[in-house]
């Protein structure tokens, strides 16, 4: 973990090693605005934790990340946005730090693109489902 954490970009902008543009620091998480943005005011929130996946991240060092993207939105003016957070390489994921985008869509053609494939609903298959997850909860 300590060779991750000192080559992780997000732990170097953290630390003060890169510069970014604030927007927001607490104790726990940091906002900034993301370098390749999709949007006019595309800003991600991290904690100052290092954790790859949302997962790896404990429960006091997430609770500030919403909260703040909430801030973000209305501060930016943005009327309609995206809240996204990736896990994982296939989930498009870049940076191995958690990490929540605040994604202004401000038309059409900028901000986030979605494809969304429904599946075919099964009740039944999603009533076992809903009892085997409440179960490992």
């Amino acid at each position: 973990m300590a060779n991750k954490m000192a080559a992780c970009i997000f732990c170097k902008i953290v630390k003060g090693e890169i510069p970014c543009f604030k927007l927001f620091e607490s104790d726990k998480a940091l906002a900034f605005l993301d370098i390749n943005p999709l949007s006019r005011g595309h800003a991600l929130v991290i904690p100052k934790i290092h954790g790859e996946k949302l997962t790896d991240i404990p429960d006091d060092h997430l609770s500030e990340l919403l909260p703040i993207a909430k801030k973000l939105a209305i501060a930016s003016g943005a009327k309609d946005f995206n809240i996204l957070q990736n896990n994982g390489r296939i989930a498009h994921q870049e940076v191995d730090h958690v990490h929540v985008h605040m994604i202004p869509k401000p038309n059409e053609e900028e901000g986030m693109g979605i494809r969304w494939p429904q599946q075919k609903t099964d009740m039944d298959k999603l009533k076992a489902l809903a009892e085997e997850i409440k179960s490992k909860m």
